[in-house]
């Protein structure tokens, strides 16, 4: 049986992946510039950059805009656990996990008005959170609160659910996959190529009105979603 010459993005990609797992080229070590990899292959740039592609899209490399292309650590997994929407590692972290939030009050565009069920032009509090492993992202989020909800607080205390001053009564989330828009690509720092775990959570108080909305992305190469489900068994006796 003939089997099949590899491209030669594949057998670039295959020859740093080997590189990699050797320990030639160290995990944070950057690796040379495409233009240098271009020649020493001999091959186009736009070549050498499918398979630098290939690589980014396992998580073994990532190229950081003005920077270049450095090998990643170890990823660690992340666990999106539902309900009050906290995220968790599942291994030891490599660095310290950095939060970072941006708070601003917007006019709401017209799918966040369907999502939060409010007036066209309504304010919301946005907060575009951000969580990051050393220089690695680990998850994106945007949250809106109605404006007239939002308590007071710093950049660095987003309102999440339980933060919110009403009673809460459901939180609904919606989970699906899906390719990173551009602008999520470069924030998470992942292939264009590299599906997303999408999560929206839509928290609503007693009288049914919508207090949050959150739009959470995780990259795909190392995160899952976490459901618990406990069921309450009602003991059926007589009192004598």
């Amino acid at each position: 049986m003939i089997r099949p010459v590899p491209s030669r993005r594949h057998a670039i990609a295959e020859d740093l992946r080997h590189q990699i797992s050797s320990g030639h080229f160290k995990a944070g070590e950057r690796l040379p510039s495409e233009a240098q990899l271009a020649t020493r292959y001999t091959v186009s740039t736009s070549t050498l950059r499918s398979a630098l592609a290939l690589l980014q899209g396992e998580g073994l490399v990532e190229k950081i805009h003005g920077s270049g292309n450095f090998v990643r650590h170890p990823l660690s997994r992340i666990t999106y656990t539902g309900g009050a929407g906290t995220l968790a590692t599942g291994t030891t972290l490599s660095a310290p996990l950095r939060m970072t939030a941006r708070t601003t009050t917007i006019e709401a565009p017209s799918h966040l008005t369907t999502l939060l069920n409010v007036p066209t032009r309504s304010l919301l509090t946005e907060v575009i959170f951000s969580t990051h492993e050393g220089r690695t992202p680990h998850s994106l989020a945007h949250i809106y609160v109605p404006h007239d909800l939002a308590p007071g607080h710093s950049p660095a205390a987003p309102p999440l659910p339980d933060q919110i001053a009403v009673r809460l009564a459901e939180v609904q989330e919606r989970v699906s996959a899906r390719l990173p828009t551009q602008e999520e690509a470069t924030a998470l720092r992942i292939s264009p190529s590299l599906a997303v775990l999408s999560l929206t959570r839509v928290a609503t108080d007693a009288a049914g009105r919508v207090v949050e909305a959150a739009l959470l992305v995780l990259p795909g190469d190392r995160a899952d979603a976490l459901f618990t489900t406990r069921l309450v068994t009602e003991e059926r006796g007589s009192k004598e």
